[in-house]
């Protein structure tokens, strides 16, 4: 019996192998667009007797430890300026979405390898596609998880980082100095993420099934086959 590496690309052709290479893109996708994502957002303080805005730049990063990301803001009685920080730290739902997606890319290439190069040794026994199975649930599972708590995280996101929520944390806005809430930092790469964890749920909820009619629990409706008409008579 040959145990080696075997090169054959026909399992590409069955809807197991092509939901793994869809699993692959769709996680690099995921983890890519939150993992490196980068914004700004601002306002402006126009001070009494100043004919010149005073601009407020706040600048926030992935993971999102909000918290921890400060601004200077003018408070109109000279050169001195109070410190501020944004609200929140969300990088636990941000770093466990991103930390699903490399998994998730880690496993499908390493399926793909068994699927391309060692199909002969995953069919051969039961417990290969048992694993499978008991894997692909899990990371089903963790998809749907991770990508509700990132949704969430996401929402709270917007709100901390609101040029409103700006406005109404410098102290001198809430007299009768003249602020103007900048425009809204631009967040579709990182709705676009929520919405590729999502799919990644469909993804590998769908795969659950292919990799479930692998295994030894997968019973044909009618094993033996249709009766053929005059088989049994003499």
């Amino acid at each position: 019996m040959m145990t080696g590496f075997q090169l054959d690309f026909a399992p590409l052709k069955e809807p197991l192998a092509f939901i793994r290479c869809l699993e692959w893109i769709f996680a690099i996708f995921a983890f890519a667009t939150t993992g490196g994502y980068t914004g700004q957002s601002a306002a402006s303080v126009k001070c009494s007797g100043k004919t010149v805005a005073d601009n407020v730049t706040v600048s926030f990063s992935y993971p999102f430890r909000l918290n921890l990301v400060k601004y200077e803001a003018p408070l109109c009685n000279g050169s001195s300026s109070e410190t501020l920080y944004l609200a929140g730290d969300f990088s636990s739902s941000a770093e466990f979405f991103v930390t699903i997606g490399v998994f998730a890319f880690l496993y499908c290439t390493g399926a793909l390898v068994v699927y391309l190069g060692f199909q002969h040794r995953y069919r051969e026994s039961s417990r290969g596609p048992m694993i499978d199975l008991v894997v692909t649930g899990v990371f089903a599972f963790m998809w749907l998880v991770s990508s509700s708590a990132w949704a969430k995280g996401l929402t709270n996101v917007k709100m901390s980082v609101s040029p409103n929520s700006i406005v109404k944390a410098i102290a001198v806005c809430k007299g009768s100095v003249v602020c103007t809430a900048g425009a809204m930092p631009s967040m579709g790469r990182l709705n676009v993420s929520v919405i590729f964890g999502f799919l990644n749920l469909i993804l590998w909820g769908g795969s659950c099934w292919f990799v479930y009619k692998e295994t030894p629990w997968h019973k044909p409706a009618n094993p033996e086959g249709p009766v053929e008409e005059g088989a049994n008579q003499s």
